[in-house]
């Protein structure tokens, strides 16, 4: 991720020259109305770039009325609400720059900022919103001799998992590069922020920058001659797509890089995380060690790489002095299983354990899996055929275990693939079976799930979660922890096996929270001589950012919520009274 700091915005020398601005408030209307089928809003910068309403899908002859409302401006939220719904309407409704509107000729050449106030629909359906367009530039690369024949020039789009895209074709590149927001919740405002400085292009929603184009040298946006813009509309292939469904309050347009005191609005967050900058120091007695969890790096290793190098780099440089005994990896190493790119990083990032000999365990997730078993490839068990504590692999060749020396313990890590689970079940019992008196850790990507209940997280056993409780947990009395990524969020529960014994249950993963996880990863202490385990939920990235400045929300060297930092009471020698 590219940081603000990073992009040289000049400081305001002068007020916001906006090339185009738009308020969707009925005081701003120019001619016509929602009732009379036509509506015309003004350009309140002044420079004559009125948009005009068109309809689409008409449903029946002598319907004038448009699939528009104006929202209730009593606590200050004026906006229009869109309602384009083809399953229960066959009439929509979206805005386009008039014909000779300076805005169409527009290249940017000097960089710009973009912001847009916009509200998504609640309750979200993918597959009515999914690629709905916020705004476009009509017209599509193929137009101009660039690559994709789809391609299109530039849009704010919404896609099937509420993430805010901006996707632009720049004036001196090619192809298209793309910007990306976190999931975000539906029927709530977001200021999304678009700014360019002619080097690189950031997007910020509600203060924070999630994720970016690794692209640099991005300038101005291309454009067809003829045409405009589109408000409330995407496309694809030259044509008319996804029309939006929500409310949009306001949409200004600059032709250069503001600084954030000069936004629309003061955009801070909505402090959804707890946390802490303090320093907490990891005990190192000799009767203390951790193991690290690694949660679905996949987010990180496709945009943020260097959250991930900075978590592994972390790990190997304090595996001797946090007495890190073992570090697991939750599956998911990559977003997109076709993209080599997102292998190559992923490995050379786990490369730095592999050169500084520091032990570890992988994984698969659901999106490593392709027809040519490249996970395998990279991650397979020649890669650890020669680590001594690494003993053996499924017929599968997906699952694994291996023995690591932790404290008074030698501790069994069996980690079980979720996709090769029933293939894969008697070899897991024969470990199981041959390690009766070791306590074990089982990890696979898919056990636990959690629902919310207010601010409480119930965990719940997934289908897969089930068949692992029931056939390798619960039976075995040396399985004292199970872990696992997959399903958004962080939940733990205390459950008996078939002896009566406690198990600790773990879902971890940051992967839907800000920048992809930014980071974070889970130490559980273990303290034998006070009984008890403490698990925290730590960013070597955040870290790394301290060094430079004092970070900000939500920029957390530490998560302190009831699920990120807690600590279990654990009866070492009764627990792991195995005989």
């Amino acid at each position: 991720m590219q940081h603000e700091r990073m992009m040289q915005i000049p400081q305001r020398q002068r007020p916001v020259r906006a090339l185009a601005h738009w308020r969707f408030a009925a005081d701003r209307v120019k001619s016509g109305s929602i009732q009379a089928g036509s509506l015309v809003i003004e350009d309140v910068s002044g420079s004559g770039n009125l948009i005009e309403s068109v309809v689409v899908h008409h449903e029946s002859k002598g319907q004038t009325c448009l699939p528009l409302s104006w929202t209730n401006s009593a606590h200050g939220e004026e906006g229009l609400v869109f309602y384009n719904d083809r399953i229960r309407s066959a009439r929509g409704c979206y805005f386009q720059t008039v014909k000779d509107a300076p805005i169409n000729r527009e290249r940017f050449e000097q960089g710009y900022t973009i912001e847009a106030i916009v509200r998504l629909p609640q309750p979200f359906h993918e597959d009515r919103h999914s690629w709905m367009g916020v705004m476009t530039r009509q017209g599509r690369g193929a137009d101009i001799g660039r690559k994709g024949e789809n391609e299109l020039l530039a849009t704010l789009s919404v896609s099937n998992c509420k993430e805010y895209q901006w996707v632009c074709h720049p004036m001196n590149r090619d192809t298209s590069v793309t910007n990306w927001s976190r999931y975000l919740k539906a029927d709530e405002w977001h200021h999304v922020v678009i700014i360019n400085d002619t080097e690189q292009t950031l997007l910020y929603v509600n203060g924070i920058c999630d994720y970016n184009s690794p692209a640099r040298d991005i300038a101005g946006i291309a454009e067809v001659e003829g045409r405009g813009w589109n408000i409330g509309a995407s496309e694809w292939g030259g044509r008319l797509d996804k029309l939006f469904s929500g409310a949009i309050r306001e949409i200004r347009i600059a032709g250069e890089p503001l600084v954030r005191a000069d936004w629309l609005i003061d955009s801070k967050p909505q402090q959804v995380l707890q946390g802490t900058n303090e320093r907490i120091v990891l005990l190192n007695g000799e009767d203390n060690y951790n193991f690290a969890f690694i949660p679905d790096p996949q987010k990180l290793v496709y945009l943020n790489p260097e959250m991930f190098t900075a978590q592994v780099e972390w790990t190997a440089q304090h595996h001797g002095k946090a007495r890190i005994a073992m570090t697991a990896v939750l599956g998911d190493i990559v977003d997109h299983s076709e993209a080599l790119d997102e292998w190559e990083r992923s490995s050379k990032a786990i490369d730095i354990m592999d050169q500084c000999r520091i032990p570890y365990m992988m994984t698969a997730g659901n999106h490593d899996y392709d027809a040519d078993d490249t996970y395998l490839r990279y991650y397979g068990p020649e890669r650890f055929a020669h680590k001594d504590y690494y003993k053996g692999c499924s017929p599968s060749r997906y699952s694994s275990y291996g023995v690591i020396e932790a404290g008074s313990y030698f501790y069994v890590w069996l980690m079980v693939d979720m996709k090769h689970l029933l293939h894969d079940m008697s070899w897991c019992k024969g470990v199981l079976g041959q390690h009766r008196h070791l306590p074990t850790i089982l990890v696979s990507h898919d056990i636990l799930y959690a629902e919310r209940d207010g601010e409480r997280r119930i965990p719940h056993d997934s289908e897969n979660g089930t068949i692992i409780w029931e056939e390798l947990v619960a039976p075995n009395n040396q399985v004292f922890m199970t872990v696992n990524g997959h399903y958004d969020g962080a939940v733990h529960r205390i459950r008996r096996n078939e002896c009566g014994k406690e198990v600790i249950q773990l879902l971890i993963n940051y992967q839907d929270s800000y920048r992809g996880g930014n980071g974070w990863m889970r130490l559980a202490e273990f303290d034998e001589r006070a009984n008890r385990i403490s698990f925290r939920t730590f960013s070597p990235w955040v870290e790394r950012l301290a060094e430079c400045a004092a970070p900000a929300y939500p920029d957390f060297r530490f998560l302190t919520g009831p699920y990120d930092c807690f600590q279990l009471p654990f009866q070492f020698q009764e627990r792991f009274n195995l005989e």
